[in-house]
């Protein structure tokens, strides 16, 4: 009887997991970074309806304006990397898919405006450091996926 009471109170004594552990430093500091940049993207969009040029940029693609197709393609980029921040931050359980379709995406648009933007706006080439860090970031989540989905939450 006794051992059945110590077993069931056992699970008090457990210290809680902590998921964001599992990060390294500089993740950690790009999910700050990337919360803060989606703040204010939401604010030049919002800024946008009252003052016309809000200059707006990321991966290479920019624009003067939120509401146009490319302005809202670079919201729609901020918004999916605060989302991917705020998840990985926030220790969610699906943090780990959503950060890599994140690094997916960065890549491609990375590739993109490597390949495509010199072709459409007469440009040289320019070589996007974003992919240097966007792939190491993938393979981090990639090595720490298992732990992250596997770990007892209490």
């Amino acid at each position: 009887m006794n051992q059945e009471l110590e077993s069931h109170f056992d699970e008090f004594d457990k210290a809680p997991v902590i998921r964001r552990k599992l990060l390294p430093w500089w993740i950690k500091i790009f999910c700050w970074f990337f919360m803060i940049l989606t703040v204010c993207a939401v604010g030049a969009l919002i800024m946008n309806i009252f003052i016309p040029t809000v200059n707006i940029a990321i991966y290479g693609f920019s624009s003067n304006t939120a509401f146009s197709g490319t302005g809202m393609f670079i919201i729609a980029i901020m918004l999916l990397k605060g989302f991917a921040a705020y998840s990985l931050w926030f220790e969610k359980p699906n943090a780990i898919s959503i950060g890599k379709i994140d690094a997916i995406c960065g890549v491609v648009i990375c590739i993109a405006a490597m390949f495509a933007l010199p072709f459409m706006n007469s440009n040289n080439f320019m070589f996007r450091l974003e992919i240097l860090l966007l792939i190491p970031y993938y393979m981090r989540l990639n090595k720490i996926e298992y732990e992250w989905d596997n770990l007892e939450i209490l």
